[in-house]
Order: structure tokens, then C-alpha cells, then sequence
């Protein structure tokens, strides 16, 4: 027995995976050796038409707070980066034993019968819905209540698995606004179903669903699939049937293998037909398992374009504020809790584009670095409430724990005295508080968070940033070594779903075990600063709950009138 544990482990050091990540603006693959978790090579691919938040690539209007993507830009990734590391690794494609993905979410893509995008069709190309809803798209936040009050007619017990709140991000109320304001994209579509299960779908030729996107998004629950016909019927007789339809498709779980590489793609991509390829999952998820997150009472926290407070537990329970909670969302037999922001990087790249002076620029210039780093510095300066101001995080609207869309920005305190890096400083401060908002609705249900695992390119180099959220959450923050934890993630998977047979592993923690690795430093509260933060959040605890619970909406009137 020993003798073919040794043989294994010494096969596994010759065995590679690639993990795929799906991000917002670019897609990143990375080839990893499974044995140690190094990555071998790495390439990223900025998507060509971004983010459609304007118009559509003929000029088509988009409407404000809407969002679409280009799928031909998925594929063009797709076919780039990973012969990339293929070639740049030099490792021989009969050494590399699985592929897998991670995605945004909830993203939607759209097909007609034949499984092409309906976007691609020249009938279809100046219709909206035609191309892909993006996560962030917020036009069907109208149709999130008339969901909310399906659910709690019909399965109320699924309310509860979403904080109580649905969001227009979950896949119903899409599909709402599609079939009532664009019926003829509705009736065209013969499939919808999230990106990230249509590419590995490109890959395997075979139709697909990952339990936990379906288990996060689409109200699929263990023990029963999705909600029975009375559900959709109930928000309208239009969608009989809809899971049994449109939604259609085998669900198998996160870790399991999806399907085999198809000798077409195997072509393409430079890699050995027949390979395993990993069920999908959304990309703040997969930075669970790549940033090492194998026990519970450990979170791990996505700092990127968008935050993610991701949390792992043997228990059901309520918490305010959860976008979705699945048995094996992130972990095989965990539930999983989503939570987090709307924007986090995104609302600093804002400031910095709009608010900061030119002479800070050309200061960052002449000193040969960004004006994020500029700004950090500046703002290192400073001690916590120095500053006099205190800003809301909801530059992008909210995501936990309030679940609302329409909710904006705020910063006080501010004086014709107040500098750029002051305001930058209250920015960074502004997200860690929202973590913290989120944190304390998981205390209050009583699932406890000991320690935090951080993960993503901000937490590599903002390392004030990570400093003041071990201030204000007061608990030790550890780094994730790789800066693409969701792609190594996604290559762990790809070890599992690949498994023992292969040299690959028996389970995605098996794997977790092996290939993640931490930075040899981490952040520690410092006590005088977690003093100075409590009262501050006190006070932005004020603000969010006289803005963000109804006492006072003027952010949804004055969105509203933008919109008008």
C-alpha cells in the first residue's frame, strides 16, 4: 500500500492542471504543477470589446446601470492564453491531466437551438438581451421584488438561504425582464444558462450545469433541484416549465468532472483530447480553495474589481445579507455563503480617473509609478481618523448585507482643506468597514470568523489597505502567495475532477492541502487602531442603516431621476 501512495506522490510531481479565470475585464489561464501548486506559466487576455455599459459594438444604446458582454471575446481568450502557457511552459500535453474554470456570476448567456450565442445571429445583433448580461447588469432590479414575493409565497425557506432579500443579480429576475421587455429574444432563446457553464460546454460538447452557480443563483436546493412548476408560474405562465426548458441540463457538483476535451478543442487549444474537465464555478468562489481555505472559522476575502467575503460551514443558518448559501458551494460538503461588494477595486479606479488632480499624475509619473501607489503613500501619512472623513461603500450600490442596487456613494467630512490621499484614505477605510458589516451578520447567526485568508492583486500591493482591514475587522489577515488565486483555484478543481486514476486527487480538499501556498507574512490588529476604528464604525454603522434601511431614500429618488 505504501509503496503505491510513494508512486503516486512521485507521478504527481510530473502532472500539471490548468486553471482558467474568468474576470470582468480579461480572461488569465495559468498551468500548475499539482504536486506543489507551482505555477508553471501564466497569460492574460484583456477582453476586446470590455464591458458594454454604453452601447453595443453597432452603436445600440445601453441603458444606465446595464451591462453586457461579448462572447466572442470568451473565446478568443479562450483560444489565446491557454496554448500560451502550453508553449511557454514547455511541458508536454501528455503531462497535463485536466482543465477547468472559473467565471463572473451571475452572467447569462443566451443560444438559440443550434447553441450559438443569439448575438451572433445578424437578426438579433442590435437587441440587448441577445448578447450576455454581464453581473453586473442591475436593469432587471425592478423585477427583484416581484421575484422576492414568488419566494416567499412559494418556498420560503429559500428566502432564508438569500438574507432575506433576492437580488437582481440571481438568474430569475433576468429572465423576468427578458421575457416581459424583450419577448422575441425570450421566445428565441432555446437555452439560458450562465457563461461559465456554456464554455466548459465549448470544451466537452456536453451540456452541463454547476449545482453550485444553479445553487447560488437559480434557487436549486439538495434533495429537490430546482423549484417545481408552481414557482414560475406564479411570476408568470410564460415560464412553465422554465427548469425543464430553458434551464435544462444535467447538474453535477463543483470538483466532479464535467465532461472530456474534445479532439476538435484539444486541436485548438494544443492540448491531448480526452483530458478531464472540471465542473464551473464563479470566480471569487474558486479563490476559496487557491487561497488555502481548508478548515471552517477560516473566510476568505476577494479583493478585486469587486469584494468577496466567502464563508464555509458544516451548519445552515440564516444570514442577513447572503446572496446565495448551497450545500458544496465552494467546498464539497460545506454550505457555502456569498457575500460581498459591488465594488472594491472598481471604486478606486473611479476616483482615480475622476477626482484626482493632474498634478498628481504627473507627480506619479515623474517618480515612475501609479497614482494608486501615490495615493497609498500619501495616505499611509495619515492615522486612523485623522482625516475627518468617513465614506459609505456603495459606489456601485449594495451587495451585503443590504441587497439593493440602487443605494450610492457617500463620503463626509469634507472641507476646501481635504486633499485627494485624505479622501483616497477614507475609500480604503470605507470597504473594510462594509467587510466588517458583513462579518457581524455572520456573528449574529452564529457562524464565527477566526481568521481571514485574502486573496487577489489588491491584497498583494496595497499592504495599508490590508492593514486597516485587520484594524477595523480585528482579526489576523494571511496573503494568498499566488496573485491569481481564483485561477489556481479553478486548477484544483481541475485536479479533482482529472482524479486518483489519473494521478490526480480524490477530492477538491485534497488537492487544497497540496497545491495552495501562504505568504510567510500576515497582517496583525494593532491595538491602538482597532480602538479608533470602533468608533468610527459606530458611526458608519449611523449612516448605513439611516441610508441604506429607509429611513431616508434620497439615493434611490436620485437614481431614479438619472435614470428618468
Amino acid at each position: 500500500m505504501n509503496s503505491v501512495k510513494e508512486s503516486r506522490e512521485s507521478q504527481r510531481k510530473e502532472l500539471y492542471t490548468i486553471g482558467l479565470d474568468y474576470g470582468t475585464l480579461s480572461a488569465r489561464a495559468i498551468l500548475v504543477d499539482i504536486g506543489t501548486g507551482e505555477v508553471m506559466a501564466e497569460a492574460v487576455k484583456e477582453y476586446a470589446h470590455g464591458v458594454l455599459d454604453t452601447e453595443l459594438p453597432d452603436g445600440t444604446p445601453v441603458p444606465f446601470d446595464w451591462a453586457f458582454q461579448h462572447p466572442g471575446d470568451y473565446l478568443d481568450a479562450l483560444y489565446t492564453i491557454v496554448p500560451q502557457v502550453v508553449r511557454e511552459s514547455g511541458i508536454a500535453p501528455e503531462k497535463i491531466i485536466g482543465i477547468s474554470a472559473d467565471f463572473t456570476g451571475c452572467t447569462l448567456i443566451s443560444l438559440d437551438k443550434n447553441g450559438t450565442p443569439l448575438c451572433f445571429l445578424p437578426e438579433y445583433e442590435k437587441e440587448l438581451f441577445a448578447w450576455v448580461a454581464l453581473w453586473k447588469h442591475h436593469g432587471a432590479v425592478e423585477y427583484a421584488p416581484i421575484v422576492h414575493r414568488a419566494v416567499e409565497e412559494q418556498m420560503p425557506e429559500m428566502l432564508a438561504r438569500h438574507g432575506g432579500k433576492i437580488s437582481c443579480e440571481c438568474v430569475m429576475p433576468r429572465a423576468l425582464q427578458m421575457l416581459r421587455e424583450a419577448p422575441k429574444i425570450f421566445e428565441a432563446a432555446d437555452l439560458i444558462m450562465e457563461a461559465g457553464d456554456w464554455l466548459l460546454m465549448q470544451l466537452t460538447g456536453k451540456l452541463v450545469r454547476s449545482q453550485s452557480m444553479a445553487g447560488f443563483k437559480a434557487f436549486w436546493k439538495e434533495g429537490r433541484g430546482y423549484p417545481d412548476n408552481t414557482f414560475y408560474t406564479a411570476l408568470d405562465e410564460k415560464l412553465r416549465d422554465y427548469d425543464r426548458t430553458k434551464q435544462r441540463g444535467e447538474i453535477k457538483a463543483i470538483g466532479d468532472c464535467s465532461g472530456r476535451l474534445t479532439d476538435e478543442m484539444a486541436a485548438k487549444l494544443g492540448l491531448r483530447p480526452g483530458i478531464a474537465v472540471g465542473v464551473a464555478l464563479y470566480d471569487a468562489h474558486a479563490a476559496v480553495a487557491g487561497c488555502g481555505v481548508s478548515e471552517l472559522g477560516t473566510v476568505a476575502l476577494s479583493v478585486g474589481t469587486s469584494g468577496g467575503f466567502l464563508v464555509c460551514s458544516d451548519r445552515l443558518v440564516p444570514v442577513e445579507g447572503t446572496t446565495g448559501a448551497t450545500m458544496s458551494g465552494y467546498l464539497p460538503g460545506w454550505y457555502g455563503y456569498a457575500t460581498g461588494q459591488v465594488s472594491l477595486g472598481d471604486s478606486f479606479a473611479w476616483f482615480v480617473k475622476n477626482m484626482v488632480p493632474e498634478r498628481y499624475h504627473s507627480e506619479a509619473r515623474e517618480k515612475g509609478m501609479s497614482v494608486h501607489t501615490l495615493l497609498t503613500e500619501k495616505a499611509a501619512n495619515y492615522a486612523p481618523g485623522e482625516t475627518g472623513l468617513l465614506a459609505l461603500d456603495w459606489w456601485g450600490g449594495n451587495r451585503s448585507i443590504l441587497v439593493n442596487a440602487e443605494l450610492s456613494g457617500l463620503m463626509l467630512g469634507m472641507t476646501l482643506q481635504t486633499k485627494p490621499e485624505e479622501m483616497y484614505r477614507a475609500m480604503l477605510e470605507s470597504v473594510a468597514f462594509g467587510s466588517r458589516s458583513i462579518m457581524e451578520s455572520y456573528e449574529r447567526a452564529g457562524l464565527h470568523v477566526e481568521k481571514i485568508h485574502a486573496v487577489g492583486g489588491i491584497a498583494k500591493k496595497n499592504s495599508l489597505l490590508m492593514q486597516i482591514y485587520a484594524d477595523i475587522l480585528n482579526r489576523p489577515i494571511y496573503i494568498c502567495k499566488s496573485t491569481q488565486a481564483a485561477a489556481l483555484g479553478a486548477a484544483m478543481f481541475a485536479a479533482s475532477a482529472a482524479g486518483e486514476e489519473t494521478g490526480g486527487y480524490a477530492t477538491v480538499q485534497e488537492a487544497v492541502k497540496r497545491m495552495a501556498n501562504l505568504e510567510d507574512y500576515h497582517y496583525e490588529p494593532i491595538p491602538e487602531h482597532v480602538a479608533v476604528y470602533q468608533k468610527l464604525y459606530e458611526e458608519f454603522e449611523r449612516l448605513h442603516d439611516y441610508f441604506g434601511r429607509g429611513e431616508n431614500e434620497v439615493m434611490k429618488r436620485l437614481r431614479r431621476g438619472k435614470v428618468q
